[in-house]
């Protein structure tokens, strides 16, 4: 597996979704898992890269303020097509009123569904720098479980050998 592939449990742990939202996202083409897609077959898993939980995240926010999926979706499609997002990820702010959302980049704003005023600013540098974060975490906490893990084998191990 590659190191920045994550399972579906560790998408809706890292990006703050359940996994019902990740399916549902998964099947409407708002997220998908870009690494590796079930392509609906049961016990293929699915494997998210780093800019899949951003967006994950990026989208879970929205929604957290207020936006409806329909718009979110409008809004997401178009910053995915005109934003350039695979290059300048951490340029693109977003803005919002709950009701509309805006693109800013290099100090321009496009408004991304053609009506509402501004009010609520999200970064996705922020949210990128969270789940890098939230990412080396998880993998200090995989480490620390597997050490474990290691350690109980090792002891009952050595407990069968005495006995």
């Amino acid at each position: 597996m590659k190191k920045d592939a994550f399972t579906s449990k560790q998408a809706c742990y890292l990006s703050g979704c359940t996994s019902h939202q990740l399916r549902y996202w998964d099947k409407v083409n708002l997220v998908n898992p870009s690494i590796q897609s079930s392509n609906g077959k049961p016990g293929v898993p699915k494997m998210y890269s780093f800019r899949d939980i951003v967006a994950l995240r990026v989208i879970k926010t929205l929604l957290d303020n207020g936006m409806s999926i329909q718009r979110v979706r409008r809004a997401w499609k178009y910053l995915s097509k005109n934003a350039n997002l695979t290059q300048h990820l951490s340029e693109v702010r977003l803005v919002s009123d709950g009701s509309t959302i805006y693109s800013v980049e290099d100090e321009e704003v496009f408004d991304a569904l053609k009506n509402g005023q501004l009010t609520f600013f999200e970064t996705i540098d922020s949210i990128t720098q969270d789940v890098k974060e939230d990412v080396s975490k998880f993998e200090l906490d995989k480490e620390r479980f597997l050490n474990l893990l290691t350690k109980v084998e090792d002891d009952v191990l050595s407990q069968e050998l005495q006995a």
